[in-house]
């Protein structure tokens, strides 16, 4: 059986960085084998990336069925991706955070990239600002069956069960949760946001003025009253007319900065 996220010990909810100058984060790249052009644009970004410390906020793979897969022959392309991390590793901390696409990466996972494990929310300390981090999905409150298959799958029942099955029959499910997904996206064209109110109770409740996340795949800055603003990660497609792909960092003196790389794509 493979090791579940549960099983992470994920670093205090609080972290403070103030005696880093600069930081960089990604989310949703949604690394898929099927997808070489994205995964070369995000290699060469590892390649090339001068910062401090690396963040990422949910949705590294496109899905992730378990850490057993990394012993399997014919996930050359899993271990590829975090052999590239964990070289970055070496260079400077690589943090990351569970999305809804790789939860299950678990404890082996994030040792063989170099990763630490953070909370969602975590709150983060600049030498500048206090901000909070999170992948975003647990603040889309009205999209109910989504919350309801949230909180389903990060039970630790559910997660014991589906990672009892063998890694194929998991690989299969797997895919037919993402066809099903994909597919109530053709038929539903209701798009749903991070709520406003839950987020600005979030950032008032951790003392925060700067929610930081991804998972709605609309890169952009929403100012939710009171001082308080939330900045939204782009997710990554080379393939997509334009290219979706954004660095995006802060920087002591600077703030924060996005970044177009779809001359890497």
């Amino acid at each position: 059986m493979a090791v579940v996220d549960h099983r992470i010990k994920p670093l205090p909810a609080s972290l403070d960085v103030s005696r880093l100058s600069k930081l960089a984060f990604l989310s949703d790249v949604h690394l898929d084998a099927a997808d070489s052009s994205t995964f070369q644009a995000w290699a060469d970004y590892l390649l090339h990336l001068q910062a401090d410390a690396l963040f990422i906020l949910g949705d590294l793979f496109e899905v992730w069925v378990g850490d057993d897969i990394l012993s399997d022959p014919q996930a050359a392309f899993e271990r590829d991706c975090l052999s590239r991390i964990r070289a970055v590793s070496q260079r400077m901390p690589v943090y990351w955070m569970a999305g809804n696409r790789d939860f299950l990466l678990g404890s082996a996972a994030c040792e063989a990239g170099g990763m630490q494990a953070l909370n969602d929310p975590c709150v983060l300390h600049t030498s500048e600002s206090t901000c909070l981090l999170s992948h975003g999905d647990a603040l889309c409150l009205e999209d109910t069956d989504y919350q309801l298959f949230r909180a389903k799958v990060r039970s630790s029942e559910w997660q014991h069960a589906f990672l009892a099955k063998p890694l194929q029959e998991r690989i299969q499910e797997a895919r037919a949760i993402r066809a099903h997904s994909e597919a109530r996206k053709t038929t539903n064209h209701i798009w749903v946001d991070v709520d406003a109110t839950a987020a600005s109770g979030w950032l008032t409740d951790h003392k925060a003025s700067l929610l930081l996340h991804g998972h709605t795949h609309r890169a952009a800055v929403h100012q939710l009253g009171k001082g308080l603003e939330r900045q939204v990660l782009s997710d990554w497609h080379a393939d997509s007319d334009p290219p979706r792909l954004q660095g995006f960092s802060w920087q002591a003196g600077r703030g924060f900065e996005r970044t177009d790389l779809s001359a890497l794509a």
